[in-house]
């Protein structure tokens, strides 16, 4: 064999290596986050609580039944209204079981538990939006908005607030100085409401997510940081809390924050007959591009589903052609969707 030959040989085993070794997840089988949904008990007084409350708007309100929402759900029997609202460039979907009900959140619930799931509220002035919530007698998580401290170099300045919706559904209000998060919360435009910018999920391994996340869906590594002290324990109202984060993010659409805890580690998991009828149930709707391809891609990851196998929307009543559910490391609820 000549040098050249052998050199171009090299290079070739080289490039197939290379290949072989590329994450499956550089495929990206998630184009975009679309919306992140929750069960709700009543969706009239949920409605008006996001409305009234932190300034969503309405822009869809089905009611659907049958058995393609059966199999997009894992479940029997079911009528559900389902109500898409919409704040800046984001969407949250409230979807309240007729039938059949579902169990309320377990008693006492700790942000370290493992069913453990919000979205963070973008706001332009964190003392303004809190008193908003005072207002209207919001129930705390936190004892009050937290600033992290300046030796926090990746979250320094960033304040935060944990609250709760009429159900017990977590949520935050976040508040990005200058320079943090995305460039477009410093765009105001007079709004004390911006927008979303992440779902955050407890998780018990951040590897064992990673490779969920980033390594199977394709998902990006954006950011991570280790949040500790006075200020994070009393934000997440956990004492002696310690939590690694880490925030990924689709083409489009809110980031995924994983929040680790490693300290303390007495957090509870998902129940494991979790239903998507039980209001401790999420679900972040996720585009793909091809369903029938995401599916063979998680069966050959061993991914847990709760579809059945994919259910073919009969109507536009939900704006999407076909979909299926599916659970992450920790029983986090995932709706892959084709539109």
């Amino acid at each position: 064999m000549t040098k050249k030959k052998r050199y171009v040989s090299l290079c070739s085993f080289a490039l197939l290596l290379l290949v072989a070794y590329i994450p499956s997840g550089l495929a990206q089988v998630i184009k975009s986050v679309d919306a992140v949904g929750m069960t709700v008990s009543d969706i009239d007084r949920s409605v008006e609580f996001f409305s009234r409350v932190l300034s969503f708007e309405k822009i869809s309100d089905v009611e659907v039944a049958g058995s393609a929402y059966e199999q997009l759900q894992g479940l029997f029997g079911v009528r559900m209204r389902i109500v898409r609202m919409k704040l800046g460039d984001e969407a949250i979907e409230l979807t309240e079981y007729l039938a059949p009900k579902g169990r309320p959140i377990p008693v006492d619930p700790r942000s370290n538990d493992q069913w453990f799931q919000h979205i963070a509220v973008v706001v332009s002035d964190m003392d303004k939006a809190y008193q908003r919530l005072r207002a209207h007698k919001a129930r705390h998580t936190s004892t009050g908005p937290q600033r992290i401290p300046d030796w926090n170099k990746a979250a320094a300045g960033i304040e935060a607030f944990y609250f709760k919706d009429p159900d017990g559904h977590n949520l935050e209000l976040i508040y990005f100085p200058a320079g943090k998060g995305n460039p477009k919360w410093q765009q105001t435009n007079g709004r004390l409401f911006l927008g979303i910018d992440h779902t955050a999920i407890a998780v018990s391994d951040t590897d064992r997510s990673l490779q969920f996340y980033r390594d199977l869906l394709g998902m990006k590594l954006a950011g991570e940081s280790e949040n500790y002290g006075t200020e994070q324990e009393h934000l997440n109202n956990v004492f002696g809390s310690r939590v690694r984060i880490s925030g990924l993010r689709a083409q489009s659409g809110p980031g995924v924050e994983f929040l680790d805890y490693l300290a303390p580690r007495d957090g509870r998991p998902m129940p494991p007959d979790t239903r998507a009828n039980d209001l401790w149930h999420w679900q972040t709707a996720m585009r793909v591009a091809r369903a029938d391809a995401a599916v063979e891609k998680l069966k050959a990851g061993r991914v847990r589903f709760v579809s059945p196998g994919i259910a073919t929307i009969p109507d536009r009543a939900l704006g999407i052609n076909k979909g299926f559910l599916v659970r992450d490391p920790d029983g986090h609820a995932l709706q892959l969707i084709e539109k």
